[in-house]
């Protein structure tokens, strides 16, 4: 399962609903792009040092995914489908869509324009 930026900082907040969930999974994985938002938000937070030790201690326990060739070929093909289709959604969730379909993974995430992805598997909390 992969998770997005808003399923990382709830995870992170002990949010007891993705716990349960990322407990049932042989795979949990946070993408570079997640990573990278993530890291903005706790740079501006009043609990920047308790984020940045949780950050140090919990992500070796996640596989980080980076992007590839192969993932910007997925975002492109991606990006124009929802174009074409009328639903595009924002750059960085297509980034992280592309991850989860290169990977085959579900994205756990409450950003219902994950379901405009086809193929692509979105759970909630």
């Amino acid at each position: 399962m992969i998770l997005d930026t808003n399923a990382l900082s709830a995870f992170v907040d002990g949010e007891v609903g993705v716990g349960q969930i990322l407990r049932r999974q042989a795979r949990a994985a946070i993408p570079v792009i997640v990573l990278g938002e993530f890291r903005y938000g706790i740079a501006q937070s009043r609990h920047r040092s308790d984020y940045e030790d949780w950050l140090a201690s919990q992500l070796p326990g996640f596989d980080v995914l980076a992007v590839t060739e192969e993932t910007a070929v997925a975002y492109a093909a991606l990006r124009v489908a929802l174009k074409r289709s009328g639903r595009p959604i924002p750059a960085n969730d297509a980034w992280i869509a592309a991850l989860a379909l290169q990977h085959r993974l579900p994205v756990l995430s409450r950003d219902e324009h994950f379901d405009a992805v086809p193929g692509l598997e979105r759970a909630g909390w």
